[in-house]
């Protein structure tokens, strides 16, 4: 299974004018020692309706059903970690569409609550997103609602590569984009898009739930103990073989962080640049900070801040 960058361009096509731009803005001194022999930006896309990229996948998904006539009057279903599910809501609500949507026990309640006030009903089961999963097919097999997916769609993943498409016309000469990956639809859709321009992507993960590092290596997908601080929007146990397939096709670049050097880049943007995002965001700027990925001399890097549906206070 491919995407294509024309699955991306029909995406961001059915989409236009009902998200927000991602914006980009300088990101000096993220380098380890604080100066950085490279251009870095960051793309702020934590500042997307329901506070993560997932907003693109989702209106895509459902325009993309509801122009051919296929949403059912049971509406929508889906299984998330909190962000997928919050996305889904968001663009349910706005087409009209009943969703309910299923999360583990352990979902934080920040999104809880926000899914509640996109009028979706709200179903906790299991401790990991598989078992949600399960409950998710299980009710759209049996009320006949359109089940939707996290990560792995070819029209989610298309609507998120979407973002990069927005990155390329805002910083044209770019080299790298740099991406946190869970279950891959993000970093599918980034990578397509970016490989297209000729940019190359480094896929970032935490230690503890490494789903495309693993597939990497066994050449396929295969499932992965999830065991991280950034599990709630990071931990799936399978990475989409659309990810494996554009990793592999554009030579993309995989980085593992420790939760200590998570932690440690979530602080730093809240201290130097009052950002507030999630553990899984500010795991792409891990990989820098850390020292994990060190650009190249004059090499130009963008770094995807995808998600801030958080709680500040948790520091």
């Amino acid at each position: 299974m491919e995407l294509s960058y024309g699955d991306v361009k029909d995406a961001a096509a059915r989409i236009e004018g009902r998200i927000r731009p991602v914006a980009v803005a300088p990101a000096e001194g993220i380098a380890p020692g604080g100066s950085n022999p490279f251009q870095a930006w960051f793309a702020l896309e934590y500042m997307q309706h329901t506070g993560t990229f997932k907003a693109r996948g989702a209106l895509n998904f459902l325009q993309a059903h509801k122009d051919e006539g296929t949403v059912p009057a049971a509406g929508v279903t889906i299984a998330s970690g909190g962000n997928a599910g919050l996305a889904c809501a968001w663009a349910a609500r706005d087409q009209g569409i009943p969703a309910t949507v299923f999360l583990p026990a352990t979902a934080p309640a920040v999104k809880v609550e926000r899914l509640r006030g996109y009028g979706a009903q709200v179903r906790l089961v299991g401790s990991e997103y598989a078992e949600a999963l399960e409950a998710s097919r299980e009710f759209a097999a049996s009320s006949g609602a359109l089940q939707s997916a996290a990560y792995d769609h070819p029209l989610i993943a298309a609507g998120a590569g979407t973002l990069a498409e927005e990155i390329h016309h805002r910083l044209p000469e770019l080299d790298t984009l740099v991406v946190a990956v869970g279950g891959g639809g993000l970093f599918a859709g980034v990578a397509t898009a970016a490989g297209h321009y000729g940019v190359r992507t480094v896929a970032v993960e935490p230690a503890g739930c490494c789903a495309l590092n693993a597939a990497l290596a066994a050449g396929e997908p295969v499932d992965v103990v999830v065991n991280s601080i950034a599990a709630d929007s990071l931990g799936a146990r399978r990475v989409t073989q659309l990810a494996v397939t554009a990793a592999q096709r554009f030579d993309a670049e995989s980085v593992l962080v420790t939760d200590e050097e998570i932690v440690a880049a979530r602080r730093t943007l809240w201290a130097d640049r009052r950002i507030a995002v999630e553990h899984g965001a500010a795991a792409a700027l891990a990989a820098i900070t850390s020292g994990r990925y060190r650009p190249a001399p004059g090499e130009r890097v963008c770094v995807v801040l995808c998600g801030a549906n958080t709680d500040p206070s948790s520091w």
